[in-house]
């Protein structure tokens, strides 16, 4: 087993939802794990017939909540944006992208596909300097409050199965195929390194 816990980090595009629920999960459940967006900006729901709302990602968790309860509150109170930004707050001052991050982790966890490959493009773009290994896994989730609450499970139970292996490269095919079995689902991977 690990000596210290597993350093995990979750990516979706927008560090918003699916990300910040499996950040909130895992942490719960006593890992280190930090969460990330892939994306440019990002990008919040604008309502029916309205275009996406942008933010930078040096925007708080709070400021977009302040901008959103004055541009339309009832709008983003109904649509869960408000209550999904308060729990973000709870979790960390604001959004950050995985391509500034320089840090190294055990697992990288995406929740889709554009994720996993901004991801992988981003660590096969990048200087290796420890040729340390790391397995990148796509668990495909919508993007909703129910679909980010599921998929938060699964990448826990995942991490739970990692933590306990004494080798993780190893083990990660046998978990990645009981969760298959489990879930029905199919978990995209690879290998890159820092």
């Amino acid at each position: 087993m690990p000596s210290s816990p597993l350093r995990v980090a979750v990516v979706c595009m927008s560090n918003v939802n699916r990300s910040m629920e499996a950040h909130r999960v895992l942490s719960k459940n006593g890992f280190h794990v930090r969460s990330f967006g892939a994306g440019s900006h990002v990008r919040l729901p604008g309502g029916a017939h309205r275009p996406r709302v942008l933010y930078d990602f040096s925007t708080s968790y709070k400021k977009m909540h302040s901008d959103l309860s004055s541009k339309d509150q009832k709008r983003y109170k109904r649509n869960g944006v408000l209550h999904i930004l308060k729990r973000n707050e709870r979790i960390k001052p604001g959004p950050e992208r995985f391509q500034e991050c320089p840090d190294p982790f055990d697992v990288i966890f995406t929740c889709g596909q554009r994720a996993y490959n901004r991801v992988v493009a981003d660590l096969c773009a990048r200087d290796q300097e420890t040729w340390q290994p790391v397995p990148v896994v796509n668990v495909d989730i919508d993007d909703t409050l129910e679909a980010a609450s599921l998929g938060a499970s699964i990448i826990c139970e995942l991490c739970q199965g990692l933590q306990q292996a004494d080798d993780t490269q190893s083990h990660l095919a046998e978990l990645l195929q009981a969760a298959k079995e489990k879930t029905g689902r199919s978990f995209l991977h690879t290998v890159c390194f820092y």
